[in-house]
């Protein structure tokens, strides 16, 4: 990664295109322009990340037709010219002192809809309503939800070598102790993996064992994980700005009939999702599919959360595998297959792969096992 956040395969032509792109498919969509928000969406459209702690505002301006203008405090604007992006668009920076809605407001109409970045401060956006009263926002989830969606080929390897080190943290995990220690121990050994396998950022690292693996987002603690427990094993976070999330489910000892039926149940309904996978399919066809075998084996009421969502400058992000998602699939999304039964006070099962669509159908970014594990 470099200083600003970027990854060092993009060139300042890439984010030239990406916002050339996103004011495209606004205008498209029948908004305005947009206004980023510091944030992913920023980074991935221009390579820069300003400091976590400001409060001044900090603001890309993008409109079919329209140099991109990057709106930001004077005292930040070094860093955010030497931004890898930086060379593709204007930089307009304002002091202390000044009225930055202002600023922001003449580069803008004064009437129409604009996309908003999701996590744009409260504070900026009422600002911003204030000085231009014609306008109204839509959130960018809402108005754009594929704005991020499809990856090139530069971000498909990114996302293939988070993967790989997601993987290659689960072949170690399954090697250390568990029977006797806390969930939080086992925690923080895959933390500790990921960072040893190239990742920057950890964004979850869930230890759910025995029956603390009936709820799909457990929070670690210091139950003591025992010989005969299930424990599903959920992890990720950005590699070199580009994310990971794997689940598995393993046990200590071995499994009893019930324990190791419900867990290829499971893999039987992760596989049926994936083969659903397809350059057109809605997305609501890979949770049907996952949701098919597992209703049939009479567990449908256990399967509690939609099969997948996507993933790539974040862990969590549109498009959604969820009934009512019609959004067809297109070669180069990324998202998760995760179906999951889960027995209330008894035990989980989960297992969970990132997955590219391709022109014939899908590929897998996880490699490990979706068989029963025993650890020890």
């Amino acid at each position: 990664m470099t200083g600003n956040g970027s990854p060092p395969s993009f060139t300042a032509a890439d984010y030239r295109a990406r916002m050339d792109r996103a004011a495209g498919d606004a205008a498209d969509a029948g908004l305005a322009g947009l206004l980023i928000a510091p944030g992913p969406d920023l980074v991935w459209l221009t390579g820069y990340a300003p400091p976590a702690a400001t409060e001044r505002l900090t603001l890309l301006v993008l409109a079919a037709g329209q140099d991109p203008v990057l709106v930001v405090p004077a005292l930040e604007a070094p860093d955010a010219a030497n931004a890898v992006g930086a060379p593709a668009l204007t930089l307009r920076d304002w002091t202390d002192g000044k009225d930055p809605y202002a600023a922001t407001a003449a580069l803008l109409g004064g009437t129409g809809r604009l996309g908003v970045s999701d996590n744009t401060w409260a504070l900026h956006l009422l600002a911003l309503q204030r000085t231009l009263p014609g306008t109204t926002y839509a959130a960018l989830t809402e108005a754009l939800p594929m704005l991020r969606a499809v990856k090139d080929t530069a971000e498909l390897e990114l996302m293939s070598a988070a993967g790989a080190a997601a993987d290659a943290t689960f072949e170690k995990i399954r090697t250390v102790p568990f029977a006797g220690r806390r969930e939080r121990d086992v925690a923080g050994d895959l933390d500790a993996l990921l960072r040893r396998f190239g990742h920057q950022q950890v964004d979850f690292t869930i230890v759910a064992s025995g029956p603390n693996g009936a709820n799909p987002h457990h929070e670690i603690g210091d139950r003591v994980i025992e010989d005969g427990d299930m424990v599903v094993l959920d992890f990720g976070g950005l590699k070199d700005g580009y994310g990971s999330d794997t689940s598995r489910t393993v046990h200590v000892g071995e499994p009893t009939d019930e324990e190791r039926r419900v867990h290829d149940l499971v893999r039987e309904a992760q596989e049926a999702g994936f083969r659903a996978v397809r350059p057109g399919a809605a997305c609501q066809d890979v949770d049907r599919a996952a949701r098919a075998a597992i209703d049939d084996a009479g567990y449908g009421e256990y399967f509690i959360h939609r099969t997948g969502h996507g993933i790539g400058v974040t862990t969590h992000e549109p498009p959604y595998m969820i009934e009512g998602e019609e959004q067809p699939l297109v070669p180069g999304m990324c998202f998760s297959v995760e179906p999951g039964v889960y027995l209330p006070g008894r035990f989980g099962v989960r297992i969970e792969d990132i997955v590219t669509v391709t022109e014939g159908g899908a590929r897998r970014l996880n490699d490990t096992t979706r068989e029963m594990v025993v650890v020890h």
